[in-house]
């Protein structure tokens, strides 16, 4: 049987941890409170908590399973709070919806295969991903080709790099979607 080891997180770890999650996380939080700046506020508590306490992981996966854990029970709080409350009229059924696992999961998984797919895009030169950020949002060809005052075969062309370029790297995104489709949805 294989040994799992723990480790506490340094604060190079928390550091790069924030750096990679950080806005995914804000997103996260933001499909809660549908307030960015709270949002914002409520996932540096978190990477505070985290840095203040001396919490052991096995796996970086688990790191990331505690800070979005962490940041909808944030959420959470804050929404059932006397304050939240007198502004905001959310109802019992409202928050059990929110809490749900299944609403959780959903949210996840939007936004870890959103932060895939930036990552990816971001690895293309700026051109490709212009095209491919305009093709993204509805765009055909030809306007694309007149968006950016270039020739149809560039775009075309251009497409044809950045799909052969982003499908290895967008593959890990396939996975985790259709895990969840096939596993996890009632």
């Amino acid at each position: 049987m294989k040994k799992v080891t723990k480790k506490s997180l340094s604060k190079s770890d928390c550091r790069k941890y924030y750096h990679t999650f950080y806005t995914s996380l804000c997103l996260f939080a933001n499909k809660y409170l549908r307030d960015l700046e709270l949002s914002k506020d409520v996932v540096q508590e978190v990477f505070i908590k985290l840095l203040g306490q001396q919490k052991e992981f096995s796996k970086n996966d688990s790191v990331k399973a505690y800070l979005y854990t962490s940041v909808k029970n944030k959420c959470l709080d804050h929404l059932k709070s006397n304050e939240y409350q007198l502004k905001n009229k959310l109802t019992e059924d409202d928050i059990k919806i929110l809490a749900s696992e299944s609403y959780f999961e959903k949210e996840l998984l939007l936004e870890e295969t959103s932060r895939i797919v930036d990552n990816a895009l971001n690895t293309l030169p700026e051109k490709c991903k212009q095209i491919i950020k305009l093709s993204m949002n509805g765009y055909r060809n030809i306007q694309i080709s007149e968006e950016l005052s270039i020739s149809i075969n560039t775009v075309k062309t251009q497409k044809k790099i950045a799909y052969q370029k982003l499908r290895p790297l967008l593959e890990g995104a396939f996975i985790v979607t259709a895990l969840y489709f096939t596993f996890f949805r009632k």
